[in-house]
């Protein structure tokens, strides 16, 4: 047989066992095709396509903000905050202090005008709007302030105290004023137990709202102002009263 001849059979006797071993095993052979695809894809990618250093990723990623520029990010949103933070509570300090000279100026308010809304502004203002007889809310706001500037409510005390300067019997049998009183009708007006003005004296509508109040509570109806019916209010509104 001529050699030619020869290496075609034997080529011709490779293919059929290559063949004969495909049609066995066709997983195995699809996947060491893929294997090898998958190892030239790699060793392409790593020599000729890559442009940062070795080992880099298969195909290209956007870039990550570096560790220096991730923690700026925050600082900047923070530093753009603090001004707008600053500017509102100098705004409120500023809107508080003005209530507080107007309330000065009209006889309401004998605190300092420093924009904190402390318990004596909060009772100037509820004694303010109890008087003038508004239906807004005892917090600070343009639409108070407005109120109280264009207001010509005066408090009753000043009425009171006024007469008794004028008139020395009168000044004689007058009681005086309790803040302890004032802090209890103003308890009692704001929940609903009457139409009390703050005056600070106990009289015929201060007794008969404090016996309403105790007969709702289950307390012994004496129409006066106890230690017990003070804690009991002070639960109520949830606040000291003095």
């Amino acid at each position: 047989m001529p050699r030619r001849s020869r290496k075609d059979s034997v080529a011709l006797e490779s293919a059929g066992r290559l063949a004969a071993a495909i049609s066995e095993h066709p997983r195995e052979f699809v996947a060491l095709i893929m294997s090898t695809i998958a190892v030239f894809a790699i060793v392409t990618n790593a020599l000729f396509l890559q442009k940062g250093p070795h080992p880099a990723p298969i195909f290209a990623t956007r870039p990550l903000l570096l560790p220096q520029e991730t923690r700026l990010a925050p600082r900047l949103q923070s530093a753009q905050s603090a001004p707008a933070t600053d500017a509102g509570n100098q705004a409120r300090l500023q809107l508080v202090a003005n209530i507080q000279r107007e309330l000065t100026r009209k006889g309401f308010y004998d605190g300092p005008t420093d924009g904190i809304w402390g318990s004596k502004t909060d009772a100037a203002v509820r004694d303010f709007i109890q008087i003038a007889g508004l239906k807004t809310n005892a917090e600070a706001s343009d639409t108070l302030l407005r109120a109280i500037t264009g207001s010509n409510a005066k408090p009753f005390s000043t009425a009171s105290t006024s007469n008794a300067a004028s008139d020395p019997i009168a000044r004689l049998i007058a009681p005086a004023p309790s803040k302890r009183v004032t802090a209890v009708q103003r308890a009692l007006s704001d929940f609903g137990y009457g139409q009390i003005k703050p005056t600070g004296v106990l009289d015929q509508d201060t007794r008969a709202a404090v016996e309403k109040f105790e007969r709702e509570r289950r307390l012994p109806v004496d129409g006066q102002i106890s230690d017990r019916l003070v804690r009991e209010l002070a639960a109520m509104t949830g606040r000291p009263l003095e």
